[in-house]
């Protein structure tokens, strides 16, 4: 099931061009699962949001992480990638043959049904979600906005071991860029309705609360350009 659409303009997924229309803002109903939250080894937060849609943002890298998923559901309509580093991917492949749920993400991969792009929304549990590029952390991230949540990936997160209450991801490692990522945090800012009070990032604890104040905290920090982890 394809259920990704562009803001007015054509874009390529799965291989075809298609122009495809805004959805309506819808309110908050998403329940949302951090099917990772046990994990004894180093793994992303990966998010079940049931509803409508029900989507896995993120795979995460957590042996058992399907039977987890199982717990909660059935069947999965979707698997979305905010970028493919490893503790983010290292079970995609594991999910998607349990559940042969269709693959979106900006980055090829092989198992890729759908290719997004900036601008896109597609429906995450039951709201309808924006796709905004934000390389940076990683040339392919992606993060998804919605009238009540943002599901930020590694780009912006509440809290870790660098800062609490606003903090952002690294970018010390080759082919990251400081300048990128705080070129995504502003695009974030600009493109995240008022009122958005859920954080689900890819490290850290999810946020609930005012998440522009958090957001403009993780960018003010990132406008410093010190090293995120001095001692590394």
């Amino acid at each position: 099931m394809f259920f990704g659409l562009t803001l007015g303009t054509a874009v390529a997924t799965g291989g075809r061009d298609s122009t495809l229309k805004r959805a309506a803002p819808q309110a908050s109903c998403m329940d949302v699962h951090n099917v990772t939250a046990e994990a004894e080894t180093f793994t992303c937060n990966a998010y079940l949001a049931t509803g409508e849609q029900t989507t896995l943002v993120d795979a995460g890298a957590m042996r058992g992480v399907v039977d987890v998923i199982r717990e909660h559901v059935d069947a999965l309509d979707a698997v979305v990638l905010t970028h493919q580093h490893g503790d983010h991917v290292q079970r995609l492949d594991t999910v998607l043959d349990a559940f042969d749920a269709p693959l979106y993400a900006y980055g090829s991969h092989p198992r890729r049904d759908h290719a997004l792009a900036d601008g896109d929304t597609l429906t995450v549990g039951d709201e309808e979600c924006e796709v905004v590029y934000t390389p940076g952390h990683a040339d392919d991230h992606v993060s998804l906005v919605s009238q009540s949540a943002l599901f930020s990936g590694d780009v912006v997160v509440h809290d870790d071991g660098a800062f609490d209450d606003g903090s952002f991801g690294r970018t010390d490692r080759p082919g990251q860029s400081r300048e990128r990522l705080i070129e995504s945090i502003e695009r974030i800012l600009d493109r995240m309705p008022a009122g958005v009070e859920h954080m689900y990032s890819g490290h850290g604890g999810v946020f609930h609360g005012d998440v522009r104040e958090v957001v403009e905290r993780a960018l003010e920090r990132a406008e410093r350009r010190e090293p995120k982890y001095p001692d590394d």
